[in-house]
């Protein structure tokens, strides 16, 4: 490959990443799928590449739909609940995200959603709400016919339609809410972190079988709190904590000396937190972890 064609493919990899993480919700198979469009773009004929933007998210997004449905059957197998990767998003790693809807577009919350899609459904849906692709461009992505993409698109936002109440605040209120979190909980202020806590809140932990966490949700104020109680000790000693902004959205890191140990999000609901998901598996933090360390404190 000369120097131009892979500087013309670095410049659209960082759109591809971001393509190819929100199909996938997993950033490091999200990089394996971008390095196999490089093999691809590095060995196709120049002549055949019309628009090489277009023919990228082609490759990208078919090689996601075929890694879906390989995963399905892993994620069934999983021990415990299947949380996305946690990806900090403040650097741009996944593309501008200014407005409440291209943070939406990222949240963990969306992504544990589109897991409920079909790959085809997904792809459908993620070239549609995140990339503003027509019905027609997606027909010639997926090889499918116009008619049928509306049909799949419909089917699709159905699946993953939500309260309206589960819209996220302004980016300041969810860090103070966080932050608020963070401090009842070091201080063992019970009383505090009820008032924060939706009564019906849900908790989830994602261990994937390497690390000791609750293979179930833990649902309920009272069952989450005597939960922390429990968990108190994580509070104090030498774990450090920092809020960064995690698939746009403030999330709560817990670190120490260094090491990225669990990546914690938050879904808020009229002014309390309704859901909190909890990454702890290493296989999951990964890239995170990469990021962590490569970020000045406080990331």
């Amino acid at each position: 490959m000369t120097s131009g064609t892979a500087e013309e493919f670095t410049a659209h990899r960082p759109r591809l990443f971001g393509l190819a993480y929100r199909l996938l919700g997993s950033a490091e198979e999200a990089e394996d799928a971008v390095q196999d469009a490089y093999l691809r773009w590095n060995g196709a004929p120049r002549a055949s590449i019309g628009h090489p933007g277009a023919w990228l998210a082609k490759v990208v997004t078919n090689l996601c739909v075929n890694r879906l449905t390989s995963a399905r059957m892993r994620r069934e197998q999983y021990v415990g609940p299947w949380l996305p990767e946690p990806v900090f998003t403040q650097d741009g790693t996944l593309g501008p995200l200014e407005s409440a809807e291209q943070r939406e577009a990222v949240s963990t919350a969306l992504l544990v959603l589109l897991e409920r899609l079909t790959p085809t459904e997904r792809a459908v849906y993620v070239l549609r709400e995140a990339f503003d692709y027509s019905h027609r461009d997606i027909a010639g992505v997926l090889d499918l016919t116009e008619a049928n993409c509306r049909q799949l698109y419909r089917r699709a936002a159905q699946r993953v339609a939500a309260p309206e109440s589960r819209f996220t605040p302004a980016a300041e209120q969810q860090r103070e809410l966080v932050a608020s979190f963070v401090t009842a909980a070091r201080e063992g202020d019970l009383a505090g972190l009820e008032r924060l806590l939706a009564q019906d809140i849900v908790w989830w932990s994602d261990g994937g079988g390497r690390i000791t966490a609750a293979l179930r949700p833990i649902v309920g104020r009272e069952k989450v709190l005597r939960f922390l109680a429990g968990s108190s000790e994580r509070f104090g000693g030498g774990w450090e904590f920092t809020v960064a902004e995690v698939n746009g959205a403030a999330a709560l890191l817990l670190h120490a000396g260094g090491q990225l140990i669990s990546v914690a999000s938050f879904e808020p609901r009229d002014g309390v937190i309704a859901e909190v998901r909890v990454v702890l598996n290493p296989e999951k933090l990964a890239f995170a972890s990469r990021q962590f360390a490569a970020s000045a404190p406080g990331v």
